[in-house]
């Protein structure tokens, strides 16, 4: 099945506030217009890497006044062809909600996806960036504590019919799952250790085994390397330090490094700018979403 990633124009993008402590506005500001041509070629580049990973993508409009819609991978968590559509905890990011919900009803309409589900009245969860799907285990490992609640993970879990494992954040630094942890398809995880609690780190230790534990060290994390895509044994990243890039690689998987640099201006990475739309629970669990399919 080939991967299906949802991507979002970023004509609207821009660092005009700051939500995380990556956020630079005075950066962007002091030459707006040519970081906004560099995240335009930068975006290119992105879905290039992705489409010569195997990869296939879909993009959905951007809306004037949010720029952080760039970053769909928090609009939804997407499994078996269901959406449960976000709920963000910041009001700059609230007014995204209802255009990325016409996104996914267009989406729909076109058999990319089948169902459009919403979150229960004051639970907050900001998607794929605090479920992260496990391909091995067959599992979400869910983030809470700086954007989305724990009590989240229970109905994402209900919700899609799979177990679910919360892991607690540690540090506003790592706001979300996605930017310190990253199941592989071999069944590693690359992951950032000081970003969590102690509690979440045994959790992680439970399931995972020693040898397919990888700690990315902090310039690695700084650098947006954890928050990457990965479609087979190939993986989409930020510019990475060699370590990584060789550790990686002594693993069996290709690496393709992106220069990401507008987008880590506003706290985002590859993984970020990216939502799988194909995952399924079971590897035969649904067919193949293509264009012109059946809703």
């Amino acid at each position: 099945m080939t991967a299906v990633l949802l991507m979002t124009d970023p004509a609207h993008f821009e660092v005009r506030y700051a939500i995380n402590p990556w956020m630079r506005p005075d950066r962007w500001l002091a030459d707006a217009a040519a970081h906004r041509r560099f995240a335009r070629r930068a975006w290119d580049a992105l879905g290039r890497a992705i489409l010569d990973a195997g990869g296939q993508v879909e993009t959905a409009p951007g809306a004037d006044g949010w720029p952080d819609m760039v970053f769909p991978a928090n609009a939804a968590v997407v499994l078996d062809g269901k959406v449960l559509l976000a709920r963000f905890r910041h009001p700059e990011r609230q007014g995204e909600e209802p255009a990325f919900r016409a996104a996914f009803q267009a989406l729909q309409a076109r058999g990319l996806v089948r169902e459009i589900h919403h979150l229960p009245a004051g639970l907050l969860h900001e998607g794929a960036g605090d479920a992260h799907w496990d391909p091995r285990r067959r599992l979400f490992w869910t983030g809470h504590g700086p954007r989305s609640h724990r009590e989240a993970g229970r109905v994402i879990g209900e919700l899609f019919g799979v177990e679910t494992v919360p892991l607690e954040l540690a540090s506003e630094r790592f706001y979300h799952l996605d930017t310190c942890f990253l199941p592989l398809t071999g069944g590693e995880v690359l992951y950032f250790p000081p970003a969590f609690t102690a509690g979440a780190r045994r959790r992680i230790r439970e399931r995972v085994d020693p040898d397919l534990l990888v700690e990315a060290a902090p310039d690695e994390a700084a650098a947006f390397c954890v928050n990457a895509v990965n479609i087979g044994r190939r993986l989409v990243m930020a510019e990475a330090p060699p370590r990584l890039t060789a550790l990686l690689a002594e693993r069996g998987y290709q690496v393709a490094e992106v220069d990401l640099s507008p987008f880590i201006l506003s706290g985002g990475g590859a993984f970020c700018m990216t939502l799988r739309l194909d995952h399924a629970s079971l590897p035969a669990a649904v067919p193949a979403l293509t264009e012109g399919a059946a809703p």
